[in-house]
């Protein structure tokens, strides 16, 4: 059974529409357009914000280089150099009972890895789209980038909130012709 497709800017309660889920496996996927023949490498992420819309340590900054929080309640699942095959390219799992008591949102972000140096960015990709499935597999919501991001070199796909004793997904599609290192200075992440 297929999940309910949200359109950019909406929300869906995951507590609500899926009853007991525990591990929320966030997918992402993605196909490279035709390009000059330079390979195409996309990485997502995951930043755990506090209340006040930031990390609270790089320890929330969760990529393929540091795949899981101290506590392993969100976990990257391993790099994807290519895009190529179908299904998720890559996955990120977010224990939702072990998730820190101050993390109010989980924000997905994906990046173009060499975007400058390639001459790449998401105009060049086509079929991104970010999904949430439970432990069985079952896919519960989904957000398809449908929209022309010819200039962005990174992009907040999705983002896991808490509200109240609920857990919501959001479909976000904001770009950042910045690349990954805006996504991270805007939530105060400190790169070396």
């Amino acid at each position: 059974m297929a999940g309910l497709t949200l359109a950019k800017g909406n929300n869906l309660s995951l507590t609500k529409t899926s009853p007991g889920l525990t591990i929320a496996t966030v997918g992402l996927g993605w196909d490279p357009r035709t390009t000059s023949g330079e390979q195409f490498d996309l990485d997502a992420s995951a930043l755990l914000l506090g209340a006040s819309g930031k990390v609270r340590s790089s320890a929330d900054f969760i990529f393929y280089n540091q795949p899981a929080t101290p506590d392993e309640s969100v976990k990257h699942m391993g790099d994807n150099r290519t895009g190529e095959g179908d299904g998720d390219d890559e996955q990120i799992n977010i224990d939702l009972r072990s998730v820190a008591a101050d993390v109010q949102r989980i924000i997905i972000a994906v990046s173009i890895d060499q975007a400058d140096e390639r001459r790449q960015n998401f105009g060049q990709v086509r079929a991104a789209y970010c999904r949430v499935v439970d432990q069985d597999g079952q896919e519960i919501v989904r957000f398809d980038l449908s929209e022309d991001a010819a200039p962005e070199t990174a992009m907040v796909f999705a983002e896991v909130y808490r509200n109240g004793a609920e857990w919501k997904f959001k479909a976000v599609g904001q770009g950042y012709t910045t690349g990954l290192a805006g996504i991270a200075n805007d939530f105060g992440v400190q790169l070396d």
